[in-house]
């Protein structure tokens, strides 16, 4: 996973924070230009860090997918670690000081589900 920055970071943050979106919207809350938000959504898609919602099937409209909300925990060590896509995919990814993981939070992983 070969991530360019800020410009990816950014865009996760844009999708996080303002929810799903498509790239006109993303390139005004990123400062960065429609054409290189367009390039890197199919990128991002591709390592499966958003996803291509509807309705329709070239509608441009993407939200954030929980490896994406994994890969915004983590991004002060993606300069640091030989693997990023590891570290945030990763059964054992990270865990803090409590033991949990951050990376299995951030993707919306749970497993305390007693609700039965």
């Amino acid at each position: 996973m070969k991530l360019r920055q800020p410009t990816d970071f950014l865009i996760l943050e844009a999708l996080e924070d303002k929810g799903r979106n498509v790239a006109t919207n993303l390139a005004a809350h990123t400062g960065k230009s429609r054409k290189n938000i367009n390039t890197r959504l199919p990128v991002l898609e591709d390592y499966g860090l958003v996803r291509k919602i509807g309705p329709a099937e070239r509608s441009g409209l993407y939200e954030i997918s929980s490896t994406g909300k994994a890969a915004l925990v983590y991004r002060d060590q993606y300069d640091e670690v030989d693997d990023f896509e590891a570290l945030i995919d990763g059964p054992n990814a990270a865990a803090d000081q409590n033991g949990e993981s951050q990376a299995s939070f951030a993707r919306g992983e749970n497993d305390d589900e007693t609700d039965e």
